[in-house]
Parts: C-alpha cells; structure tokens; sequence
C-alpha cells in the first residue's frame, strides 16, 4: 500500500511528541503528508527532517524542502524556516511513530528478522497480507533507525497490517525497533555471518535476532526456521506461541514444503504443506534459498487469517519488489545476467552461486563478485571460503570467476585450491575493468551473476551488460 500518511499531527503535537521547540511555524499547522528525510521526495504538506551526513547536510535543504510544500522541518540546529528543533532526528523520528502506533489500536504488527532473506521475505509477506486489508511495509529495505519509523509513519487511519523488516548492527537494535512498533507477530529467517565480524560471531548474531521473539506478547506468535538451530532455540526465548517452518524432508513443522524442484530459470516448485492442508505452488522468483522465504511468509499469512488458497495463490503471483535481488534477464544474444548486487554475505552468496549452477548447466557461468562487507577478522578466511565454494558448484560450468576491488581478492585464492577448477581467476579494481574483461568473452547461452555488497556499487555492472543506462 502506497500513500502519504494521514494520521495528522499539528506542528505543536509534533514538538510535544519529539520533546522540540517549535520556530518560526504556526502551532496549528498541520502535518499530513509524508515524512521523509531526502528533501527530493518532499511533498505537499509533509515534513522534512534534516540529517547531517557523511557527503551532505540535510540542514542545507531546508528552503527547498519548504519550496517544494513542506509543513516544517525537523532539525537539530536552527534553519531560516518554520522548525522543530530536537535533540536526536532519529530518535524523534521513533517518538512520532510510536505515537502513530498508538494511534492504531486496531493494527496488527509483523516484524522480519534474519541474516539474509529480510527483504524478499517481507516482500513475499506484505503481497499475501495485502489480500487480507490494508497493509503498510517497507520499500526496499528500510530496516533500520531511519527507514523503520519512516515506514511506520506512512501509516493511515485505515492501516490494518504493518509488516516490518528489522535489521541490527550490534545488540539492542532490533529491541530498540521492537519498542517503536511492537510486534505480535515476529519471524526470524536464520543466523548467518552478515554482521558477524561486528557482533564478534554467530552467537552473538543470534542473541541480537533474538531480540524479536523476546519481544512477542504472551498472545503473539514467534515464527522460526525450524531448519536453523540458532533460530530455533529462541523458541525458549519467548513468551509468544511457537510456529515453525521447514525445508528439510520428513521435517514435523508445520509449515513446509516438499518435493522442490527449480525449472531451468532456477524458479522453485514445491507442494505446501500447512495445517490447513497442502497445495501446489511455483514461484516468480529465482533460486531455492527464496522456499523458505515463502515459507516464513506463507505462516505469517496463515496466524493472520489468509486461508490456504488465497496462501497458495498469492506466493504464485507475486513479483520481487525490491531491486537488485535475483533479478534474472536475457539479453537479446542469448546471454543471462543476474544482478544480486544489492548486498552480500557468505549464506548468500553461496545461494546466488548455486543459481549461477543450475541456470547454465548448457553454457558458460561468469561470477562478478565484489567483496562481503562487516565480517570482521574472518573476512579473509570468508572470502577465500567463498572462492573455493564457486569453484566447487561451478567445476562443470564456471569460465570465470572475476573478483572486483582489493577487499574481493581472497576470492580468487580459494578457487585455486580447487586443483580440478579449469576456469579463469582475474582479479579487476572496478566494475569497469570487469566489464572491460567480460567485453570479447560472453557468448549466446553465456549466464554472468553479479554479486557484491552495497559498497561496491556492481549494480552498475549489471544495468551495463543489459544496456540499460542511468542505472
């Protein structure tokens, strides 16, 4: 569900509930639009509130924002126009969409948690949910201190649902979140190494994950990957009702999927199996890792009332809405590129690499990957792990492995302990130079998989194989 949020709050309310001082604006001046913190996205009658970042200060938008129908800015230093000063924008950002919470007795809250998966499984989530009323969820993956509450802030008066994604960088940030918008409902995907140099290992991961499930009322339900034993221990971890998902055959969780099978674009098949009986079901999306991301939505969707038809239907038809996660092209010579450029860590990168194996069992597969962000003193053991995982799937099919920046390089060091690996290993400083490499090597039947964190920016490099500009 889109719009602008239309649970208005005057300019003095707004300072009330941000504990700011109100400048220069009318205290009766009222908030409804949308609140974002990108004055580009400013519309009539929202608020603006002004980040100071690493290459800009939201500060100096200011006048712009006011220009382009801004009610008021919300700030931390004083501006020439009509403003709320606070201490902390982020945490006035939280104070207006706990107070918007408030303001919706009414609504149910679902909360996603996991190492990797968060965002196509809240995706997956809010198609199903939708089915059932009016359901706010977040674009992209706003997941953390700014992008949770600015989700929670599109909220309306007829909001039935929010399904929210939660990230952490260190312990206390998904409790902190869990405060601005707490959950009934709370799902936990799996523990994997993405932060896990920052919280100092997988433990530590899985008490941060943890987090969401202690947060669950006695009348809420803790949905958790049975197949991950991190995630499963929780259970004790909460007051909540325990439902548990699973891929692994004979399993006795209640919501699984058996018989799977991937078609030759890698989209999964798989009979569904939930206490309200079983159905077919194939997905849009592309790879195996995405079945238990359906199953996690599929349980959600059932402890909020979709019976099993509209379940089925919904995983049938729904589409990845956010960029950069398996998107799987064909250019017009024949060549495939998946871009799943949008971020990266060990679980799945080996996810992405199993798809690069099964869509070219007939060709040639080139990985384009850069390096895996936040893993701390492991990170070079990691990659090189990594390296050797892409030469062991891709032995029969994998040219080339092409490792993009200084930080990827390791990469290339554990394919070669693969002795029977007879592909190429480059090491390139940037996606140019990857795509300079690829250039005269591609031919029809070809499938390149691009794949790095963030940081490294390779998104360009798949919009560049697929002509696409301005990406």
């Amino acid at each position: 569900m889109d719009g602008d949020p239309v649970i208005p709050f005057s300019l003095a309310r707004v300072a009330q509930v941000t504990g700011g001082r109100l400048e220069h604006g009318d205290p009766e001046a009222v908030v409804g639009g949308e609140v974002v913190i990108d004055s580009r996205r400013v519309s009539p009658g929202g608020l603006f509130a002004a980040v100071a970042g690493e290459h800009s200060d939201g500060h100096d938008f200011a006048a712009a924002a006011m220009a382009a129908g801004a009610v008021a800015v919300l700030a931390t230093r004083p501006v020439p126009v009509p403003s709320v000063l606070v201490a902390d924008v982020p945490a006035a950002l939280a104070a207006l969409a706990r107070a918007v919470v408030d303001a919706l007795p009414a609504a149910r809250i679902a909360g996603i948690t996991g190492s990797s998966g968060k965002t196509s499984t809240k995706d997956l989530a809010a198609q199903l949910v939708e089915r059932l009323g009016p359901t706010i969820a977040p674009a992209g993956s706003f997941n953390n201190e700014f992008g949770h509450p600015l989700t929670v802030l599109r909220a309306d008066a007829g909001t039935r649902y929010l399904v929210l994604e939660l990230s952490a960088r260190g312990p206390g940030h998904i409790a902190y979140l869990c405060r601005v918008a707490p959950p009934r409902y709370g799902v936990v995907l799996n523990v994997g190494h993405a932060h896990a140099g920052e919280f100092g290992g997988l433990d530590q991961v899985a008490r941060a994950k943890g987090e969401l499930p202690e947060a669950l009322p006695a009348d809420g339900v803790a949905i958790l990957n049975a197949d991950d034993p991190r995630v499963l221990a929780m259970a004790a971890r909460t007051r909540a009702r325990v439902v548990t998902f699973s891929c692994v055959p004979g399993s006795s969780a209640p919501v699984r999927a058996e018989g799977i099978r991937l078609d030759d674009r890698g989209r999964p098949s798989f009979t569904l199996l939930t206490p309200a009986g079983s159905a077919p079901v194939t997905l849009r999306l592309h790879g195996a890792h995405n079945v238990p991301n359906a199953l996690a939505a599929a349980a959600l969707a059932g402890e909020l009332g979709l019976d099993l038809d509209g379940i089925a239907d919904g995983l049938r038809t729904a589409t990845a809405r956010s960029r950069w996660r398996m998107e799987v092209s064909q250019r017009g010579d024949g060549v495939t590129v998946i871009n799943d450029a949008y971020n990266a860590n060990p679980e799945s990168v080996r996810a992405a690499l199993d798809a690069l194996a099964h869509l070219s069992p007939g060709g040639r597969g080139f990985a384009v990957l850069g390096h895996m962000a936040e893993l701390g003193d492991t990170s070079r053991a990691r990659h090189e792990d990594i390296g050797e995982y892409a030469a062991l799937v891709g032995e029969s099919g994998l040219a080339g492995l092409i490792a993009v920046g200084e930080e990827a390089a390791p990469l290339l060091d554990g394919a070669r302990r693969v002795r029977s690996w007879t592909g190429e290993a480059h090491a390139v400083p940037d996606g140019a130079a990857a795509l300079e490499l690829l250039a005269n090597r591609l031919k029809p039947s070809d499938v390149v998989l691009v794949k790095a964190s963030r940081a490294a920016h390779l998104e360009g490099v798949a919009a560049a194989l697929l002509g696409e500009a301005g990406q």
